[in-house]
């Protein structure tokens, strides 16, 4: 096990769930619906509690975690705030554009779990944990995406 390969790929989870926390920070901005407001709010809970795991880990392995957002997430968020502008908080163009960031972390949980040589049995253990979490997030806002269809 490589432990600078670790910590990048933990951080790169921690990256991706900033990410999270400011895409449905704005969405949660954007959206008129107490249940839009409300589901965003449990979105960004379990960000946290992944991002505040990762962190951990990673001063753990002597690392620092890493602060901002990737350029992806930067531009999914201006983005959404052009649409929303556009369409007027469309809740279906909201719902889109947090199916598109769910799919992202998705991959990027994904990437991590195919580098499982680098990674300890524990760390494997959390992110699979996560990414369980991140994927019933996703299948929430897959089903809001289908009954909008």
């Amino acid at each position: 096990m490589n432990t600078e390969k670790s910590i990048e790929i933990l951080n790169s989870l921690v990256q991706i769930n900033n990410d999270r926390i400011q895409g449905y920070e704005t969405a949660s901005k954007e959206a008129d619906e107490t249940d839009l407001k409300t589901l965003f709010s449990h979105f960004t809970e379990t960000s946290l509690k992944c991002k505040a795991d990762l962190a951990t880990e990673v001063k753990r392995l002597g690392g620092t975690p890493i602060e901002g957002t990737t350029t992806s997430g930067k531009l999914f968020r201006v983005w959404m705030d052009i649409k929303s502008a556009m369409t007027g908080s469309d809740r279906k163009a909201i719902i889109n554009s947090c199916e598109y960031g769910e799919e992202a972390a998705l991959e990027t949980y994904d990437e991590a779990l195919n580098n499982a040589e680098n990674l300890s049995a524990e760390q494997l253990m959390m992110i699979n944990k996560q990414h369980a979490a991140i994927k019933a997030n996703y299948q929430k806002v897959k089903e809001l995406s289908n009954l909008m269809a």
